[in-house]
């Protein structure tokens, strides 16, 4: 299932002896993994299995063998790689057996778990659920949770600079909200500036802007792909960012002055809202339309064709979107 139709489980108090968490989002994974552990016992009582350190037999013996000092036996096994399904399986139903176990799996990268996804089902009172990657909207809003669970004072615009800033990592946006909640102040975006630092020697959203501006991104892209952006993920980012400016324009040339609530949900900060807007309505309908049937046309060759090397084939993509849409 997904993330939403478990939420609801959630605020329905719904409990299941397995969990297997997954997907795009691997800060999602690991936080909805330790909030359920979590939520089923204290953190004496939960004991991790990471990697390399997971057993089978010992795994399945724990799960089967309630503990003599605490009356919650909780299981947490992160793993990069599938487990078979016969393994799965028999956890499963170590933890239906023994009344005081529970089994979370927090499945980790880009490996193939569709034959552990198999195996949590209703009938065995287990779920698993796939997150993909929160939208801008969501992550604001997430950061406007953990705000108040952390009783800070802040502006909206300050958590979405921080996004921005982070390259809408969240784990990253998160650690640095504990900081800035020892500051015991009004969150602005001054005071993310002066206190926080956005990651890697490149600014992404300038480099966003320098693509559509056709301006020469080569050094830039070199540099982010060397700080370890992936391709896929970075050919999704700009997809985004033009899919953004599409609506920006779209509601400019039909209902006047666009509207960052009712375009995109929240309101950036005033001024990359307004460099947005303004690279947006000087961008042709059918110029649009162009730029978008490119980049589906390398996110195909991406997952249909044999590519040797992404990196460069994206590279080579990218230097030509600039002198195509100039």
């Amino acid at each position: 299932m997904y993330k939403n139709e478990f939420d609801n489980y959630l605020k329905q108090n719904k409990k299941f002896k397995a969990y297997m968490f997954y997907g795009q989002s691997i800060f999602l994974i690991e936080q909805y993994s330790l909030v359920i552990a979590q939520m089923f016992g204290e953190s004496d009582e939960i004991e991790k299995l990471y990697f390399d350190d997971y057993d089978f037999k010992y795994a399945k013996d724990k799960l089967l063998q309630s503990s003599l000092f605490s009356s919650n036996n909780i299981l947490l096994i992160k793993v990069e790689k599938k487990i078979p399904k016969k393994e799965v399986d028999a956890l499963i139903e170590a933890c239906n057996v023994n009344p005081d176990s529970t089994l979370i799996f927090a499945c980790m990268g880009d490996g193939d778990f569709k034959t552990m996804e198999n195996s949590f089902s209703l009938k065995t009172n287990s779920v698993a659920v796939r997150f993909f990657q929160p939208t801008d909207l969501e992550a604001t809003k997430f950061l406007e949770y953990e705000a108040k669970m952390l009783q800070m004072q802040y502006e909206v615009s300050a958590l979405n600079h921080l996004y921005f800033m982070h390259k809408n990592d969240l784990a990253l946006c998160v650690n640095d909200l504990k900081k800035l909640a020892i500051l015991n102040q009004l969150i602005t975006i001054n005071v993310v500036d002066n206190n926080c630092f956005g990651i890697g020697t490149v600014n992404f959203e300038d480099f966003l802007y320098d693509l559509i501006n056709g301006k020469d991104i080569s050094d830039d892209l070199t540099l982010v792909l060397e700080e370890g952006m992936n391709e896929i993920f970075l050919l999704n980012q700009v997809t985004s960012f033009v899919q953004q400016l599409f609506m920006i324009s779209s509601y400019a040339r039909t209902m006047g002055q666009p509207n960052p609530k009712e375009i995109l949900g929240f309101v950036p900060p005033k001024n990359i809202w307004e460099k947005k807007s303004k690279l947006a309505i000087n961008i042709k309908p059918e110029t649009f339309q162009n730029i978008l049937e490119y980049l589906l046309d390398i996110e195909l060759d991406f997952k249909s064709s044999k590519i040797d090397n992404q990196s460069l084939y994206l590279q080579s993509a990218l230097r030509k979107f600039t002198v195509l849409f100039r």
